[in-house]
């Protein structure tokens, strides 16, 4: 029944035609026109619209091919009479690898040794040796194929990788405004200390850094006293006595900045108000002391230097030149020329050199003819060096004996001779013209002594011992005894020194060892501190040997003190000014007050 069903409508269909449409002179079918989905027909505006916004086939081949025979001629009238008409277009191209000079154009080339990135001024710690065996495939990568100078480069060191990685990021991070202006500013020079510096202690110690100005405006500076020293006021040159108990004492500006490290060593200028500070961070500052108008800036820093790897232990003016000596923990020592800039080292003591093992320790005698180092403990005493400040050969040698060694030393105000305190007790006159021990004299009470420091002076001048009036000795119980060495003028020669002198005034207002005593230049004032415990500093008035009451207070920031110094008030500016006090502790700040 399904299969006659199927063949009945398969005959339907094959029986049906099409309608044609027949022109009534053309005997011919015209085109077949069928109407879909009832859409009405498109005339001719309609598909030539269409035409203009979608286009054809036959346009598009027929632009394209306009467009080539355009190109073409338009190149072939660019190429003619260059002689790059027959060359392919990668022929035509080059790699830009860095600029160059020729002809006066620039062109790229680098060397592959140059290296022009920043990079520091100090030498690499530590480089790896395995850099230049090292290969880097910059091709394979893809990130780093824009390290290549060309295209055929492929595989360099890890040198040069380095290298260019450093220019990639220079290049893709510009330097910023800041770092440009620490740039443009001078660099700081570097000087050699020494030819024949010594190997085993040196450590790299022949290099110093040292800033620009430390010697054309120093030397100006030292020449002319007037630009440091100001114009003194009414009362200047009279001998101003302080009141005792009381003391008229006002802070001032502090030094500007704070140092690296613990200000170990601090002293004044005799002559020109200058401060010279230094410590375990191997750098030595000069600041001119100028605490009011007519400076600009209070207290400025004149100039610094830094050398590597050396922790200066003592630093000192030279009394009458402009010189600076300063040493460290080393078998040397330097001098600084302030007028010339020079530095020199001195690498060995003739003759001493087993007996002078370090220079870390010295004084200069205060008419700069003389410098004493301090030698080698031996056992059951010591030896201290006597060199000359000008030709800086060994001249004497004074040996003493204490048990324990030597452990301090100062010199008389006449520069004839020193002081030597064992850190037993024993305190020994040591004549420098004669080359012997005047006198020897044990310390009341002594129990570990710690620093001794001599001041003041009386008129007796034919003294063996010296011009001084006083003399302070510190222990490591705090204990500070007072001598007044006037009293001893009236004994014969040769016993100058009673054996078992008794002090003048026993302080007990420090109660840890004592590490810093100092007189003013008048002897009416002495400082005496301790590092041992905070704010642990008093002043005394001289000659009553009574500590001031009123200052230092609870609120008074002194901190751990480590440096002590006092100056005349005429370097500042003289007036109602008595003296300047500079007061340096660990952590590298200095402060500065005025005792009026």
């Amino acid at each position: 029944m399904s299969r006659s069903l199927q063949e009945l409508a398969d005959r339907s269909v094959s029986e049906e035609e099409p309608a044609v449409a027949r022109d009534e002179d053309d005997s011919e079918p015209s085109d077949v026109e069928f109407e879909l989905d009832g859409e009405p027909e498109k005339d001719e505006t309609e598909e030539e619209l269409e035409h203009l916004v979608f286009g054809d086939s036959v346009g598009f081949r027929e632009g394209l091919q306009k467009f080539r025979q355009g190109e073409q001629k338009e190149e072939e009238e660019t190429l003619v009479g260059t002689g790059l008409e027959g060359l392919d277009d990668a022929d035509l191209f080059f790699t830009d690898v860095g600029p160059s000079t020729q002809n006066g154009h620039a062109l790229a080339t680098t060397s592959d040794d140059e290296d022009d990135t920043l990079r520091s001024r100090h030498a690499a710690a530590w480089q790896d040796s395995d850099d230049e065996r090292m290969l880097v495939s910059l091709a394979s990568v893809l990130r780093l194929r824009k390290l290549r100078r060309t295209e055929a480069e492929d595989v360099v060191n890890g040198r040069e990788y380095a290298k260019r990685l450093r220019r990639q990021f220079e290049m893709l991070n510009p330097t910023p405004e800041w770092a440009q202006q620490a740039i443009q500013q001078p660099a700081l020079k570097k000087r050699r200390l020494s030819e024949n510096a010594g190997s085993e202690d040196d450590v790299s110690d022949d290099d110093m850094d040292m800033d620009v100005p430390s010697i054309a405006p120093l030397s100006k500076l030292l020449q002319d006293a007037e630009s440091l020293v100001r114009q003194s006021g009414p009362g200047a040159g009279k001998k101003r006595k302080l009141r005792p108990e009381v003391i008229d004492i006002q802070r001032t500006k502090d030094i500007a900045g704070i140092q690296p490290s613990a200000i170990t060593s601090l002293s004044f200028h005799p002559q020109f108000p200058l401060l010279l500070s230094s410590g375990p961070s191997s750098t030595l500052y000069l600041h001119h002391i100028a605490p009011s108008p007519p400076a600009p800036t209070p207290n400025p820093l004149l100039t610094s230097m830094h050398i590597r790897g050396t922790p200066l232990s003592t630093t000192a003016f030279h009394p009458t030149d402009g010189r600076i000596f300063f040493s460290a923990r080393r078998r040397y020592f330097h001098i600084w020329d302030l007028n010339s800039g020079r530095v020199e080292k001195i690498t060995r003591v003739y003759g001493q050199q087993q007996e002078q093992r370090t220079m870390e320790r010295f004084k200069l005698s205060p008419d700069g003819l003389y410098m004493a180092l301090l030698g080698s403990a031996k056992k059951g005493g010591g030896v201290i060096n006597i060199l000359s400040a000008s030709s800086l050969q060994w001249v004497s040698q004074a040996r003493i004996e204490s048990r324990g060694g030597i452990a301090d030393f100062c010199w008389w105000r006449d520069s004839k001779g020193l002081c030597v305190a064992g850190k037993s007790g024993e305190i020994s006159e040591w004549s420098v013209k004669e080359q012997r021990g005047t006198a020897r004299w044990q310390d009341e009470g002594a129990v570990g002594t710690t620093t001794i420091a001599l001041g003041g002076q009386h008129e007796f001048v034919k003294s063996t011992i010296g011009t001084d009036r006083w003399i302070a000795t510190g222990s490591s119980s705090g204990i500070v005894n007072i001598y007044d060495r006037r009293a001893w003028l009236a004994l014969p020669s040769d016993q100058p020194v009673p054996l078992q002198p008794k002090p003048t005034r026993v302080l007990d207002q420090l109660t840890t060892p004592t590490s810093h005593l100092a007189f003013s230049p008048d002897g009416q004032l002495l400082a005496m501190a301790s590092k041992w415990k905070r704010d642990a500093l008093r002043l005394v008035h001289l000659p009553s040997c009574t500590v001031f009451k009123n200052w230092p207070t609870s609120s008074t920031p002194l901190g751990r003190i480590t440096g002590v110094a006092l100056a005349g008030g005429e370097l500042v500016g003289g007036g109602d000014i008595h003296s300047v006090l500079a007061v340096a502790n660990e952590q590298g700040k200095i402060r500065l007050w005025e005792v009026r």
